[in-house]
Order: C-alpha cells, then structure tokens, then sequence
C-alpha cells in the first residue's frame, strides 16, 4: 500500500507541471489589467482565459496525467485509456443521464452528481486506466481482431470497465462525496491551525515521498479545498464565490518565507558551523542550493542535507514551516504559486485580485531566516550535529548535486549505473519532481555513500524500492538510465 501511494503521487506530479503555465499566463494577464481583470484590455484577457483553460481543466488533466504516470512505460494509449474512462464517468453520472436512467425528477438527483467533474474522480480514473494499461497492453487477440490488440485494446477495454464502474459509482458516489466534503469542511473549520497542521505534515512527509498526494488533498478539488486552482482563478474564483480574499491561499501562503528565506537562513548556519578547512566547499554548496530555493522553490537539495545526519533539526524546519503557514493564515497575507512558493511565483502572483497583503511575507520571511539562523546554529553547537561540513570523514561532497559540478546528466548516469547495482539489479527506472525512482531486486545492493558524493541523498523505502534525490535535471538523468539499461 505505501508503494502504491507513492506511485500516485509521483503520478500526480505529471498534470501538476502544467500548473507554472498557467501560473505565468494569468500572472501576466493580472499584471496588465489588475482593475478590471481583462475587461479593459484585449492582451490581458488573451493571458487570463489562456490560463483559466488550464486551470479549468484540471481534472481532465488528472486522469490523463495519472493514467500516464503510473503506466509501466509511458505510453500514450494510457493516457488516451485515461481520458476515455473519465469522458464515459462524467457523461453517465451528469445529472441529467443520472435522472433518465434512475426514472427520477431532476431535483431529486443527489447533488453529489452536479460535481462530478472534479480532481478526485480525474485520479480515481487515471489509476483505473493505468491498471488495465499495465495489465493488458500486450495481449494478443485472435488473428481477426489482431488490429485492436495489445496497446490499442486497452483504451476500448477501458471503456467497458469504466461503464460498469459508473453504476457502481452511481449508488455510492453520493456517500463518498458526503465525505470527501465533510473532510474538507472539516479541515477548513480548523482555520489557521489546520493550515499550520498542513503546513507541518508537509515538510514531515518529504523524506518518504508521499508529501504529492497530501497536497493533492489542500491544493486541488479532491476534498473541497481546491486552494490552487481557487487561487489561480482570481476574478472568476471571486465572482463564483470560490474565492474569499485573506482565506483562499492559505494552504500556499505560508511557505514563501520558508523557501525564500528560511531555508537561507539555514544555509547560513550550515556555512557558520562548518568546519575551517570545509567552509569554502559548503559555502559554493549552500549558495547554489540556496539560490535555487528562493528563485523556484525547490528546496531538496538543501532539506535532503541535514534530513538524516540531524533529524531532530529537520523536524523542527517542519516545526517552524507549519508555523509559518499558520501565521500567514491568521493574518490572511495570501500569495500562491503554480509551481513552488519561490521569488518567481511570489511577483507572478502579487497583482492576482485574491493576493492580500503579499508584502507582509516577506517581512515574515526575515522574521523566519533569523529563526532558523539562530536555531540551528544554536543546535548545531549544541548536540554537535555532523552537518554538512561537520562530518567526521569530510564527505561534504554528498551534500547536493548542485555543488557547481559540470557533470552532464548522461555522465551522472554512467557514474550512477554502477552503484545501483547495474544492469543486474535495475528492474525499473521512473522519476517524479526532483526524484529517481527506482524498483530494483536488492537495495542492499546500492551503494549509498557513494551515491551521495553525487546527489543529494538516497532513500530506501523497501527492499526492493530506491529513490534518488537527482534536482530538476532528473528527468533527462532517468532517460540516460534507461538507456544504460
């Protein structure tokens, strides 16, 4: 079970990248028209409809991304298997095609039904497609139907599933939505603490992976929430009754001053500490990891530094982030993001009708890199903690993949192969964000200490499941893999 909900949140993040799309496109247009949101200008309007078309179509873009994601080779019949179950789902549970074929008067059809068309039942029937892809894209028909075998089978095939999936989603569709929306109602009465609490389980669940489908919960309409897209859709979200200036946002707003200055702050303790002869090296390290968490937001190859070497400190950085989210959240200063809570995302949303007080994070944000500063230099000292440049055998190296090595991804690959057992021991190759995923048949066979002279960090969550902390660059060292392969 934990694989598998690994596997869906790495999927996750496929129809999540089109997010920065439309994050700039209606960033732009809200920069030019902040009045009248394309009412008085032809160009904004262009940018802001441009961008609601995506984020508009977020579910669609659920199934088809998570039918992909979860396929075994990433194909694009999966994903086409996706799009068709979620068309055939849609259309039968509408209300209309519910009130015909249950013989019942339109206002009697649950209103569970007028809501279909959201990101839970997009992933519900992503992963359904991608289950029949992985288990029927190589079935051979016989000799006369041998045009619609394998690939090409399972998006009919799908189709079919996904019909009699409707009638069973027809009677308990209503329950689960009940649910869903009293998860969500739940979670929003807690106000500023529930985001403080978000906020906290977000960072606690980085070291396992499982932090995507958390956030699939607060940020999309999987529970009601749907704190992004709400976001994103500015004007509309307002005009729709969506979105309420000072609250929509605050599962994002909190974490601008984590990643643009906390995290700096924490680098800054890490150089502080480090030891003479190591305090260059972790000095080039931090910088380079440090101006890639305020820049975008990406903030691995600085967690995945001190995450095991000192857990005590990473759980209190998930301590002081859900603090920050739920300071944010009481004082209703909003921003949001489509892709990270970095310094671009943070200008791209500030003319965004929703955006409140966006200022006041960034004096937050100083509160906070003062914080950290101070509490992990205070720790650092205290427990001596080998953190980077601290260590007793000077592996500094393994601190990131950002050191400001020119080794090419295809290079990273060749060096990688062999220390994760090789062509023996890869099974399987996949990558989400930031991530190598790989199934292999003994991790034991991994070589660790190496691997982290060259990346920022290994994770074992199984004996048969490695992941590789590799940076933004992963998806063309995954391909370099597979190559290797």
């Amino acid at each position: 079970m934990f694989g598998y909900l690994q596997k869906i949140g790495k999927a996750l993040m496929v129809p999540v990248a089109v997010l920065p799309a439309a994050a700039i496109l209606l960033g732009v247009g809200y920069w030019i028209d902040p009045v009248a949101w394309g009412g008085n200008s032809v160009i904004a309007a262009l940018f802001i409809k441009s961008g609601a078309a995506i984020i508009d179509n977020m579910p669609i873009l659920f199934a088809i991304g998570v039918a992909f994601g979860m396929s075994k080779d990433k194909n694009g019949s999966a994903a086409l298997a996706g799009l068709v179950g979620f068309l055939v789902v849609t259309t039968l549970l509408s209300p209309g095609a519910v009130a015909m074929i249950k013989g019942i008067p339109a206002d009697e059809v649950p209103t569970g039904f007028s809501k279909i068309n959201n990101q839970f039942i997009g992933i519900l029937c992503g992963v359904i497609a991608s289950v029949l892809y992985n288990k029927y894209s190589k079935v051979e028909l016989p000799p006369f139907l041998a045009f619609f075998s394998g690939r090409r089978l399972v998006p009919i095939l799908t189709s079919f599933v996904m019909l009699v999936i409707s009638f069973i989603l027809m009677e308990i569709w209503p329950l689960m939505f009940n649910a869903l929306v009293s998860l969500g109602e739940g979670v929003s009465k807690l106000g500023a603490i529930g985001a403080g609490i978000y906020g906290f389980l977000n960072r606690l669940l980085i070291p396992v992976g499982l932090h995507h489908a958390l956030n699939s919960v607060f940020w999309f309409d999987v529970a009601g929430i749907n704190d992004i897209p709400n976001f994103l859709g500015g004007a509309k979200s307002i005009a729709e009754g969506t979105g309420i200036v000072g609250k929509t946002g605050m599962y994002q707003a909190g974490f601008f001053p984590i990643m643009m200055f906390g995290l700096l702050g924490a680098c800054l303790a890490f150089i502080k500490t480090a030891k003479p002869e190591n305090k260059n090296k972790v000095k080039s390290i931090m910088i380079a990891a440090g101006f890639a968490s305020f820049l975008t937001g990406v903030t691995e190859p600085i967690e995945f530094a001190f995450m095991f070497v000192a857990p005590g400190l990473y759980l209190i950085h998930a301590i002081l982030t859900g603090l920050s989210v739920f300071l944010a959240a009481s004082f209703h200063w909003m921003a949001g993001f489509g892709f990270s809570a970095g310094f671009i995302d943070l200008i791209l949303s500030t003319r965004n009708p929703l955006a409140n007080k966006w200022y006041m994070l960034l004096v937050q944000g100083v509160v906070f890199f003062t914080l950290y500063y101070t509490i992990f230099t205070f720790a650092i000292k205290k427990f001596n903690l080998k953190t980077p440049g601290r260590e007793a055998n000077d592996d500094t190296e393994a601190i990131s993949s950002f050191s400001g090595k020119k080794t090419s991804n295809t290079e990273l690959a060749d060096l990688l192969f062999p220390l994760l057992g090789g062509k023996e021991n890869l099974v399987s190759v996949d990558y989400c964000t930031t991530r190598l995923r790989l199934e292999v048949k003994d991790s034991s066979l991994v070589k660790d200490s190496d691997i982290k002279k060259l990346v920022p960090g290994v994770l074992k969550p199984n004996k048969t499941n490695v992941q590789v902390i590799v940076g933004t660059q992963v998806e063309f060292v995954a391909e370099a893999l597979k190559n290797l392969i």
